[in-house]
């Protein structure tokens, strides 16, 4: 369709006050919650998501709100949220001793001087990675879809029923978390198996929403990420547990700590190479990406044109200014907290090191971890394993310049200095990891990139402001698990106490190197094996040596369902190319994966705000079930769990069906595709939205006209007559009578 530009495009309602306002405001919730969960169990739930559905919701009141501007609120709470992942790092400085507390500025600007650099490292990797890509982005998919779905609810029948697969999606995984936190259902299920002197485990999440991520990341990467499971627990597993089992009185605990302590660090090792290989792969998309955005800048600048407004980022000589810039506050913080210490006398030069290895080393990690959410998502991504590794790294460089030191003091400090700098580069890694799945959504909804990063600046300094205190309330109300003062209900904080402890075994000495070393190695055949592959199946196979690296770093319980939905997915999407309409078939099969990591997400946030008011790890456990419940909940949970996919799927066929008989009974009055005049009349002004969501108001004739003519493009598979009001519908007829009563166009 064609209309007329009579609306400009700096007029569209994007980055408001309304919108920042409403950003903000979820912002406090969701960060709140992901350092509760964080520090708890280790994890933190993606919030782009429920973000985007609270958005909605919300700026429904107002009629002229746009996609653009839900677009702009999701993407602020979800940096703020995603930011909250800094927890991973910072509360090693209280596990070691060296704080007691979380310092409000020093945490403060930690946050917001890490997360603003991530923000800008992202931004030349948006044409490197997003536009000039064929990665998946699912969480950035389903993003996109419930911002135009729910945008554009009321525009047809076929949008109605792809909100109505994204809510029955949404029930069925939120049912699902309800019923496992009451214990009425199992969350998870697996089994130890012993053989010989050695052994192995299997076990699975009964999380519907992997089987969504599943869905939307395709085969190549679930059979790469299978690959890597069986890789990690029927070879590596069962061979650093030989020997090591005799005499456990649990089966399951031993081989998990087996799995922690040693596999876990060889799938570290896959993970290094294969970024480093990813890293040199997109150096080329990203150098040209820079040049673009400058070229763009200083073309748009000379000739006085203007660069087309979805194209349009922060200009490139202000990203690499304000880079070089924050290198000021980070020298200023790391000198902070060097004074007065045993390391005070080797100041300069640690100052000049970090300074030059958080540079160079946030591009690395920045453009690895964007990677990774556009192969998985944002929320399955291994952040932390990125943070194992930056730990690893950022102490083997301050070894190299300082040594180990001579007292107990003077390696605490070492150890501490370590942990700061890496938890700058941690807050690179995360911004950046979340943030190119914001500006994947950007680009599918027609937002201006530019208002988007600045939306993504926002959302930093909202999180920056908020992370301190809920960091502070935690270490006051319960404490750190192997704090000096952590008391018998201190929080587990697993990321943060393994982090410190890979510093200390680096400083102290003490690392076993040659588990990353058999890690590297492995990731060097899956890379030849994935130079071999694509260009011998002409690019229809391959093997991401990223996704098997996380296969083999993740639980199993994480892994599993991952390519079991995308076996699913592939499944329905074979179905769906039998259908009359393919891509609508498609569509809905993607709604309602949508729907499944939509649901899980938000009851995240409810249960979250749950656990944090009541104190309680497990608040919503049913008293009255104990542990005799288990084989029962476990049964129940298979059933819950099968039955709720196969319904969904199964609704998602049958609304299919419905619109293409639907389809069918109108072919009777389809138009031939072409270009038609349309005739406006004063008072009979219809309005158009082109498929972005972005109205256009035809203009009025002239007073001394009858009426105007425009040329409209019809084209017959967009039309339906819910599209047009009816008064509009008598316009058509009365000057449009050979096109038999239909008009092609959005209103």
């Amino acid at each position: 369709m064609s209309a007329p530009n009579a609306t400009k495009q700096t007029s569209l309602k994007e980055l408001t006050l309304r919108g920042i306002i409403l950003g903000g405001i979820i912002t406090l919730l969701f960060t709140a919650a992901n350092v509760y969960l964080g520090l708890k169990v280790g994890l933190t739930f993606a919030t782009s998501i429920p973000a985007a559905v609270i958005s909605m919701a919300v700026l429904r009141f107002w009629g002229d709100h746009t996609v653009q501007e839900n677009n702009i609120v999701q993407t602020i709470a979800s940096a703020a949220g995603t930011l909250s992942a800094v927890i991973f790092v910072l509360p090693g400085l209280v596990i070691v001793g060296w704080w007691s507390g979380f310092p409000y500025w020093e945490t403060m600007f930690v946050c917001a001087v890490g997360g603003a650099l991530g923000v800008m490292y992202s931004i030349p990797l948006r044409r490197a990675l997003v536009t000039g890509s064929d990665l998946p982005y699912p969480e950035g998919v389903a993003g996109a879809e419930i911002l135009k779905v729910g945008d554009a609810q009321d525009a047809g029948e076929d949008n109605k029923r792809g909100l109505l697969a994204i809510t029955w999606g949404a029930l069925a995984s939120a049912a699902m978390a309800l019923l496992g936190y009451m214990k009425v259902v199992a969350s998870e299920v697996g089994t130890a198996f012993k053989f010989g002197s050695t052994g192995t485990m299997i076990s699975t999440s009964l999380s519907l929403a992997l089987i969504g991520v599943g869905h939307l990341v395709g085969m190549t990467v679930g059979i790469a990420m299978l690959i890597g499971m069986v890789t990690s627990y029927g070879v590596l597993l069962p061979l650093y547990a030989n020997g090591q089992l005799d005499g456990a009185d649990d089966l399951t605990s031993a081989l998990s700590t087996v799995f922690k302590s040693d596999v876990r660090f060889i799938g570290a090792g896959v993970m290094a190479v294969a970024a480093i290989w990813t890293l040199i792969k997109i150096m080329g998309p990203i150098a040209r990406g820079m040049s673009e955005s400058l070229r763009a800048s200083r073309g748009a600048k000379g000739e006085g044109a203007q660069i087309d407004r979805t194209e349009q980022d922060i200009p490139g000589k202000w990203v690499i200014v304000s880079i070089f810039v924050a290198m000021i506050p980070i020298a200023g913080l790391l000198w902070w907290l060097m004074r007065g210490t045993q390391i005070e006398h080797n100041t300069a030069v640690l100052i000049a090191i970090s300074v030059l290895f958080i540079l160079l080393a946030g591009l690395l990690v920045a453009a690895v971890c964007g990677y990774m959410a556009g192969l998985i998502g944002s929320s399955n991504s291994p952040v932390s394993g990125v943070g194992l590794l930056v730990v690893v790294i950022t102490a083997v460089v301050i070894l190299a310049v300082h040594g180990r030191g001579s007292t107990t003091e003077e390696n605490t400090a070492l150890i501490a200095y370590t942990l700061f700098t890496s938890a700058i580069v941690f807050c690179i890694a995360t911004i950046a990891n979340d943030n190119l799945q914001d500006l994947k959504t950007g680009q599918l909804v027609g937002a201006t990139p530019w208002k988007q990063q600045v939306a993504l600046i926002i959302g930093v300094v909202f999180g920056a402001l908020i992370i301190p205190p809920v960091l502070e309330l935690m270490q006051n109300s319960f404490g750190f698990q192997g704090a000096p003062s952590a008391g018998p209900d201190a929080l587990a904080a697993p990321q943060a106490s393994l982090i410190s402890s890979l510093a200390k075994g680096v400083l102290g000495g003490g690392i076993d190197w040659k588990l990353l070393g058999i890690g590297a190695a492995i990731g060097v055949v899956v890379i030849i094996i994935d130079e071999v592959l694509r260009p011998a199946s002409k690019g229809k196979l391959a093997l991401p040596p990223l996704a098997v690296g996380m296969g083999i770093y993740l639980p199993a319980s994480l892994t599993v369902l991952i390519p079991i939905g995308a076996f699913i997915g592939f499944l329905y999407n074979r179905w769906a190319d039998k259908q009359a309409d393919v891509e609508r078939a498609k569509r809905f099969g993607t709604l309602a994966a949508t729907g499944l990591i939509v649901g899980e997400s938000l009851f995240g946030v409810v249960y979250a705000g749950i656990a944090g008011a009541t104190g309680s790890e497990s608040p919503l456990a049913l008293p009255f079930i104990g542990d005799g419940f288990t084989p029962v909940a476990n049964v129940l949970g298979l059933l819950f769990f099968a039955g709720a996919t196969w319904l969904l799927y199964g609704f998602a066929r049958k609304i299919t069906r419905n619109s293409d008989r639907e389809s069918a009974a109108r072919s009777k009055h389809a138009v031939s595709a072409g270009v038609a005049s349309l005739r406006i009349t004063p008072g009979l002004v219809p309005t158009l939205r082109d498929e972005a969501g972005v109205r256009y108001a035809v203009p009025q004739p002239p007073d001394n006209e009858a009426f105007l003519s425009i040329r409209v493009t019809i084209n017959p598979r967009m039309w339906s007559p819910s599209h047009l009001s009816p008064v509009d519908i008598s316009h058509v007829n009365a000057y449009l009578p050979a096109f038999q009563k239909t008009m092609p166009f959005h209103d």
